[in-house]
């Protein structure tokens, strides 16, 4: 019952409904991906997706179904989509002449100019990144610029995993918006 109460909940915007929600079938959807992948990362990437997807959708769960066979539907789906990318950009077409060019090719470090627009890019992402609260920073800080595990930032930060967890996949999205709505 307390199952069913949580994802009404979770359908009406309460977040520590979610955070429940993910706490109690995390190593459910984690275990069934790690069997899949046998890539710790992998299954831990197809887990994240498949929670956020499952939030960003949770209206349309029905009830006649278990809440568990509905997100290992939607992580199995996740990774087909995964694995679809991967073999797409793996078998693309090149030409002799393009072929060629990419040969002829001698240097391939960066020139100034490309030196530059990198570092515009950065600077204009930093500012992205400042107008997030100071919690969603901190976790984007920690896991991309100084490339933390999510155990490591738990313990940075002094937080349960599953809430690193949540708080980077937020954080992610409110940037995503940000970035999107500045363009």
């Amino acid at each position: 019952m307390e199952i069913i109460t949580q994802i009404d909940k979770a359908k009406n915007g309460d977040q520590t409904a979610f955070t429940f929600l993910l706490n109690f079938y995390w190593n459910e959807v984690y275990g069934f991906m790690l069997k899949r992948t046998e890539n710790e990362t992998s299954a831990e990437d197809i887990t994240i997706e498949t929670f956020s997807k499952a939030f960003d959708k949770i209206a349309s769960y029905n009830p006649e179904f278990q809440f568990n066979t509905w997100l290992i539907s939607i992580a199995k789906n996740v990774h087909i989509d995964l694995l679809r990318k991967k073999k797409s950009s793996l078998f693309i077409e090149i030409t002799d002449r393009e072929d060629q060019k990419a040969y002829n090719i001698a240097d391939t470090t960066p020139s100034a100019e490309d030196e530059l627009i990198t570092e515009q890019n950065l600077s204009q992402l930093l500012r992205y990144i400042k107008e997030l609260k100071p919690h969603y920073q901190e976790v984007i800080q920690l896991r991309y610029f100084q490339e933390m595990s999510y155990q490591e930032i738990a313990i940075a930060i002094d937080e349960p995993l599953s809430n690193v967890k949540v708080k980077l996949l937020r954080a992610k999205k409110l940037l995503a918006e940000i970035i999107r709505n500045r363009r």
